[in-house]
């Protein structure tokens, strides 16, 4: 986008937050980086506006703050006058995500040295295999690399050993070839062992009106599987 002219600003909310919540606010040293290392900058969700009184990234379990190392997951959480009240007549789904005084985003990420918060995936995409956690947006960025792909959905496929495993849907460009054998290989050259997808399925994956990839979808497909 920067090649083509555009000055692209990060910004991350909900509905229930009032729309945009975070920005990515852009530090002018950030400019003498490298353009993968800005990439890198930019791809963060960054850090609460002045009218949100607090956006922090919490284990859901204790509703502590996790080391802020930019590796350590936990559900990113808002407080504020421009977070909702809660939703119409529904008391329980209003007391569930309220839960310790903090809106639940449902969104799993982690927060920078700096304070900037990243997303690694949503609660219900995260993938458990072995009993280790794998982001299926860190294996969709590594496939969407791959010059290749056109568009990429990653799910948890069920596996008898591990519980499960990455099954990576993907749609190659227009005019060009990609064998499975060959993007299992790219992500083993770009992730740990343990999250590159043991299944590569070509096919149309199927969107929303507006391109969001229904994922539940593919979920249903991976059960038949």
């Amino acid at each position: 986008m920067k090649a083509a002219g555009f000055n692209v600003t990060h910004v991350y909310g909900l509905t229930e937050t009032y729309g945009p919540a975070s920005v990515n606010d852009w530090h002018r040293e950030w400019d003498a980086l490298e353009a993968s290392e800005q990439a890198a900058k930019k791809a963060r969700q960054g850090v609460r506006y002045p009218v949100l009184v607090a956006l922090d990234v919490l284990d859901p379990a204790t509703m502590q703050q996790v080391a802020r190392d930019g590796e350590t997951l936990g559900e990113v959480m808002f407080r504020g006058n421009v977070v909702m009240k809660g939703y119409l007549k529904n008391k329980t789904a209003t007391e569930k995500e309220f839960a310790g005084g903090w809106f639940h985003s449902g969104d799993l990420g982690v927060i920078h040295p700096d304070g900037y918060i990243q997303l690694k995936d949503r609660s219900k995409d995260i993938i458990i295999s072995g009993g280790e956690n794998i982001s299926s947006i860190e294996v969709e960025d590594a496939l969407y690399k791959h010059p290749a792909v056109q568009v990429v959905a990653v799910v948890a496929k069920p596996d008898d050993k591990w519980g499960e495993t990455p099954c990576a849907f993907v749609e190659l460009k227009p005019g060009v070839a990609a064998t499975a054998d060959e993007l299992i290989a790219w992500c083993r050259d770009h992730l740990a062992a343990y999250k590159c997808p043991r299944h590569i399925v070509f096919a149309e994956i199927p969107k929303t009106s507006t391109g969001k990839l229904q994922k539940f979808k593919l979920r249903d497909v991976v059960k038949e599987m």
